[in-house]
């Protein structure tokens, strides 16, 4: 049987936040924590559960073949999960337990890990991504069959599914309204560790037969050398030290975060991804902050907004789970994108940064060597290539999942949908952003370029930005051959840009004029 222990409004979860306030008498004499996105020991709210609900605690996590059958065997967020995973071991250990951990499918693997330690409950954080709900059910099946409870609860998000409606009890599908409402509804309680330390003393430490070895990358079936992996660090330890980096800088978070070249955002995405940090840590570092007011309190205000439009996309993805593989708005599946050989040499030229826009070629140069890339340059190689490029977003949103560190289905979705207009709080499909003047705007002196498009380097900043522009001598001076060892524009912005008002205008966006402005 399923308890899904969250599915209330946010006002009658304080329970459930506070689940280290039961008493000793436990309702299972043994459980099993199992984690998959919640890589950490500290306000982890399955394990938080499970101590309160149980004699005895084990700790499992599972490389889930079903996943890591499809990445490349370089893919450097498994090195990430690993290291991360090694970590989390030990600090098990150091309390009493140890993490339990197989390779394998989670249907298989997790039924009979429970049933190999007697356990009468497994608990884990829920998921709202569509293969993750699959997994889950054939995982309460083959527990139910057992008589094995399976417990989910909230940990991933502040508010979920149906805890912000509006006034008419619907789910919001614009943000602006959606973000008034989270912040009216939330309170202390929403963002307060779960767990206590004392409770941690139900940890039990798995037999050796059972419990095994952590697989290395290479029985995992992967290689990734020292230069692909992710540069910041694993781990909880590593999430804190970002953390205790960002804390001093998130007062200047909202003038900061938009300049690639300058040391703006937390870079905390990859560990919010795979939970070594909680997301109630973040939104209470940014919701005390926001209380200072005057410019401190600005930043935080902006930093805020970022994790809210985070609990928004889960929501939305919740809801509205045909947005996983078609528009969120039915009526923009009708649009005809770019298709044929023109069209995928224009994509392979996109993905890897040959596009001839400098500020688009370093963004994607960049995803490609690091597997992070800036927020404002996701808007901004998104919008290139669906509005000027005429490309399906859905190629470019599959690019991103393969590519970034932080993959997660919803934000992802959720960022390319908006960039293309077919999605929810979407911009007007006329807003497009100019690929030059974002350049000039947010890397005025060509930083950010000229680290990730050094054949550009010695160009001058005011050529920088469209070489194309520039007089031939400035080229020579700079040893840039346009169409040999940096390409000419694939498309002029102009033009590309009357075409997809075109292309848009299929599907009768709100009305317009032709002649409406760039989003610059």
């Amino acid at each position: 049987m399923v308890r899904d222990l969250a599915r209330t409004s946010s006002h009658s979860t304080e329970l459930g936040a506070q689940v280290s306030r039961r008493t000793d008498m436990s309702e299972f004499h043994k459980g099993l924590v199992w984690l998959r996105r919640d890589l950490r020991c500290t306000d982890n709210a399955s394990l938080a559960q499970a101590l309160a609900s149980c004699a005895e605690v084990y700790v499992a996590f599972v490389f889930d073949t079903t996943i890591l059958d499809g990445l490349p065997r370089d893919d450097r967020r498994v090195a990430f999960i690993r290291d991360s995973v090694c970590e989390l071991d030990e600090t098990l250990k150091a309390r009493g337990g140890g993490l339990v951990v197989r390779h394998g499918d989670p249907a298989h693997e997790i039924p009979t890990l429970a049933r190999a330690l007697g356990v009468q409950a497994v608990f884990a954080a829920r998921d709202y991504e569509p293969a993750a709900l699959r997994r889950d059910r054939a995982v309460a099946r083959s527990l139910e069959d057992q008589g094995i409870a399976f417990e989910l609860v909230k940990d991933h998000v502040i508010f979920e599914m149906n805890e912000v409606l509006s006034a008419q009890g619907e789910p919001y599908s614009v943000f602006t309204p959606y973000q008034r409402a989270w912040l009216r509804q939330v309170r202390p309680v929403d963002l307060a560790p779960h767990g206590k330390p004392s409770d941690f003393r139900r940890l039990t430490q798995p037999p050796g037969a059972v419990k095994g070895a952590i697989p290395s990358l290479a029985t995992l079936g992967f290689d990734v050398p020292e230069s692909r992996r992710i540069a910041v660090p694993a781990g909880e330890s590593g999430a804190q030290q970002l953390l205790d980096d960002f804390l001093p800088r998130m007062a200047h978070y909202h003038e900061r975060r938009d300049y690639p070249a300058v040391r703006g955002p937390s870079y905390l995405s990859v560990h919010l991804r795979f939970g070594t940090v909680s997301i109630r840590t973040l939104a209470r570092e940014a919701h005390a902050a926001m209380q200072h007011g005057g410019e401190a309190g600005r930043g935080a205000q902006t930093w805020l907004g970022e994790l809210i439009w985070r609990d928004f996309y889960f929501m939305i993805l919740h809801h509205h789970p045909h947005v996983d593989g078609r528009a969120f708005k039915p009526a923009y599946d009708a649009i005809e994108w770019a298709a044929g050989k023109e069209a995928d040499a224009a994509f392979l030229a996109w993905c890897e940064g040959r596009t001839g826009y400098p500020l688009v070629d370093a963004a994607m140069r960049q995803i490609n060597e690091t597997g992070y890339m800036h927020n404002r340059l996701r808007m901004v190689t998104a919008s290139f290539l669906v509005k000027d490029l005429g490309i399906d977003w859905r190629r470019g949103e599959a690019y991103f999942a393969q590519a970034l560190n932080d993959f997660d289905l919803a934000a992802n979705n959720g960022g390319w949908q908006w960039a293309a207009s077919t999605g929810c709080d979407a911009q007007p499909y006329f807003r497009i952003f100019n690929p030059v003047t974002q350049s000039e705007k947010f890397d005025p002196e060509g930083r950010f370029i000229r680290k990730y498009v050094p054949e550009l380097a010695d160009l001058p900043n005011k050529a920088l930005h469209a070489p194309w522009r520039a007089d031939a001598q400035t080229l020579r001076d700079a040893g840039v051959v346009l169409g040999q060892n940096y390409p000419e524009p694939l498309v002029a912005h102009d033009v590309a840009r009357q075409e997809t008002l075109t292309r848009y205008a299929v599907v009768k966006s709100p009305a317009t004029s032709a002649g409406a402005p760039d989003a610059g």
